[in-house]
């Protein structure tokens, strides 16, 4: 199973709001902060290997439940938790089921990093 993400429904909604259907699509911008992109995305299912060379990322679980793999161990996350993967660490983000995340991190960040291929999706601006 793959990860898919579906942004929030419409650029109105409120990043905490819990969208009834959502469009498959990638990450969407509904902010910026000193060079940063502020995300919201609905995760579910595994998501690719990879890692950023150069940025930390940070995730905050805003509905539902998912977990960072990383080599070495696993941060499961809830909602209102947040977690911040280190530069250089190779992760895995996974959700079981629907699970809404902000993401913070540098405009210029490919949601894939290092890995690239299928998985890799533009962020849009709502």
């Amino acid at each position: 199973m793959g990860l898919s993400y579906a942004s929030c429904p419409t650029p109105s909604a409120s990043p905490t709001s819990s969208p009834s259907s959502t469009a498959r699509g990638g990450p969407a911008v509904i902010a910026d902060c000193n060079g940063q992109e502020v995300k919201v995305v609905e995760l579910e299912g595994e998501f690719v290997w990879h890692a950023h060379a150069d940025a930390d990322e940070l995730f905050l679980v805003l509905s539902g439940a998912m977990r960072i793999e990383l080599r070495d161990g696993v941060v499961e996350l809830r909602e209102g938790e947040l977690y911040v993967v280190p530069r250089g660490v190779e992760h895995r983000p996974v959700a079981e089921s629907r699970c809404q995340v902000l993401l913070f991190e540098p405009a210029a960040l490919v949601n894939t990093g290092d890995a690239g291929g299928p998985m890799t999706a533009p962020a849009r601006r709502v």
